[in-house]
């Protein structure tokens, strides 16, 4: 089996793959920063909505906006000559005869080997993990198992939101990235650990258990997208805190007492919500129109 491409120390031509709109600022700061982009890869075009109109990713829409050529061909990076490809949530593997030619770095949003895989943020902070970070790798076949060039550590706080938490990553991947790029890439480190993989949320998972730990449902909640029901339509729970109400509260998991509603451990103050088919409301403007009677219980089906 032939090696992979050697990573050159200082790159300056540069190819681009990524494609969400948290793989957008990377690209923005390596054109601002003067490197030479011949061409950005992302994903297709897809249909938006019920129509007929195809949306760009935001990847592709920030390359147009740039200037920049782009294709949905990954072994077009190699046509261009390229000192380095730089991946950043591009949503494919790559495979090894373009690794073999083309040397590929990785930003990687955790501290690998922990939460390898397509949903690293979500399930960091899922899973109750104080901190996380940013891992800038060699690519290679595996996923997510590259050699590290450079770590950067970011904390996790107990009223962080995976929005909060992608925002600070990427901007630390994309110094990181910068500042490894222009001062050189040195000999990059084996990964060492215990591996855990980090896959996509599954809708389902974002339904409310409201017997879970309230901590669990707090963290749900932070994740962005939790629901419950209520008289047998959606509610969408976009704000809740912890407070500090002991253990053991009479208040049953998924009855409400006032703007407060049980867990499987402490309650749980609500602060925002959304009903089907409505705007985001303060929880008590919820209460008022809905009328909660004391027998009801979230998260029911008819």
């Amino acid at each position: 089996m032939s090696e992979l491409a050697p990573v050159p120390e200082l790159p300056r031509r540069l190819v681009y793959l990524g494609t969400p709109a948290m793989a957008v600022p990377p690209l923005e700061a390596l054109a601002a920063a003067g490197f030479e982009i011949p061409l950005v890869i992302t994903r297709v075009d897809k249909r938006r909505g019920r129509g007929s109109e195809l949306s760009p990713s935001p990847v592709k829409a920030a390359a147009v906006r740039l200037g920049l050529p782009v294709s949905h061909r990954v072994d077009e990076a190699l046509d261009v000559a390229a000192d380095l490809a730089v991946v950043v949530a591009f949503g494919q593997l790559i495979r090894r005869p373009v690794l073999e030619r083309l040397a590929m770095v990785n930003i990687h949003f955790s501290l690998l080997p922990r939460w390898r895989g397509a949903a690293p943020v979500e399930r960091a902070l899922l899973a109750g993990d104080t901190e996380t970070g940013t891992c800038l790798m060699q690519l290679e076949e595996g996923l997510d198992t590259g050699p590290v060039f450079d770590r950067v550590v970011v904390p996790i706080g107990p009223l962080t939101t995976a929005s909060e938490l992608r925002t600070t990553l990427v901007a630390a991947g994309t110094e990181q990235l910068l500042r490894n790029l222009t001062s050189g890439l040195r000999s990059p480190v084996a990964q060492t650990g215990e591996a855990s993989y980090a896959t996509k949320i599954d809708p389902a998972e974002l339904e409310i258990d409201w017997t879970r730990s309230a901590a669990e449902i707090d963290r749900l909640i932070r994740l962005g997208g939790a629901f419950t029901t209520f008289r047998g339509k959606r509610l969408k729970v976009h704000g809740a805190v912890r407070r500090g109400v002991a253990e053991g509260s009479s208040v049953l998991p998924g009855f409400l007492d006032g703007s407060v509603v049980g867990t499987g451990t402490e309650p749980l103050h609500l602060l925002r919500v959304q009903p089907e088919g409505k705007p985001v409301m303060d929880v008590v403007a919820w209460r008022n129109g809905a009328r909660p009677e004391a027998d009801e219980r979230l998260g029911d089906r008819p």
